[in-house]
């Protein structure tokens, strides 16, 4: 009887041994996992702090441990403006989160909506929310618009055309607030108060276009409209209408 009793009592305290153990392991592998330093790359639409609530959510959500197997093999998605976000674990208190987004060429302006396209015109994300960096896109004509269906314009090939001027844009780090395209293939660029009317999409885009960060910059403070429809490089003048 007290030998059966002295049994149950070792067996009682090996058992309280263990879990003991194990708790004190899963005490230190937690306390030595957390993250205090997170590197966030590759984010444009959303700040590193945003991107961080979006990666260490829930319980255990600041341990590089728990995220490892978490996203082992897998990013995370279905989160606007992002195709996917990988996370590295550089050591165990030290993350990096690389995001990856998508390529937007343009939006237009639908139903008070922010309806944001890629370069082959296929609507990727629809926001409420005015993204700085992206141009506006106006003067394409269409009646509605669905969500991860190219927008239904009549001539496909002006994506081409936005998908070359955004390219143009960003290789002279001009940032323009609106894009117009008129019906006889011409196009107006917007830049705060200054239009620049750069003629048809084929006729020497990119000489004028490289030259408008110093026209710009001549102008700045004032309204009106940049005519180069005509411009001649040769002579590196320009005609400018004040509103």
């Amino acid at each position: 009887m007290y030998s059966g009793k002295r049994k149950t009592g070792i067996k009682i305290l090996a058992l309280a041994v263990l879990l003991a153990g194990l708790s004190g392991t899963v005490f230190f592998v937690i306390r030595s996992h957390t993250i205090h330093t997170v590197y966030v790359e590759g984010n444009v639409h959303y700040t590193e702090d945003q991107i961080k609530s979006f990666v260490m959510e829930g319980f255990l959500g600041n341990n590089s441990l728990y995220l490892s197997l978490k996203y082992k093999n897998k990013g995370v998605e279905n989160i606007p403006f992002v195709d996917v976000m990988d996370v590295s674990i550089l050591s165990p208190d030290t993350i990096k989160i690389t995001v990856y987004e998508k390529a937007l060429a343009g939006y237009v302006k639908y139903l008070d909506t922010y309806m944001y396209f890629d370069k082959d015109g296929y609507v990727v994300e629809s926001s409420s929310i005015k993204t700085v960096g992206v141009p506006q896109i106006t003067g394409l004509e269409f009646d509605h618009i669905v969500l991860g269906e190219p927008l239904p314009v009549e001539d496909q090939t002006v994506f081409g055309n936005i998908l070359n001027i955004t390219m143009l844009l960003n290789k002279y780090e001009l940032t323009a607030d609106k894009i117009y395209f008129h019906s006889a293939d011409e196009v107006t660029v917007y830049f705060g108060e200054v239009k620049a009317s750069l003629g048809k999409t084929g006729d020497n885009l990119e000489d004028k276009i490289m030259l408008l960060p110093e026209f710009l910059q001549e102008l700045e403070g004032k309204s009106g409209t940049l005519q180069m429809e005509n411009f001649d490089a040769g002579n590196g003048r320009f005609t400018f209408n004040p509103d």
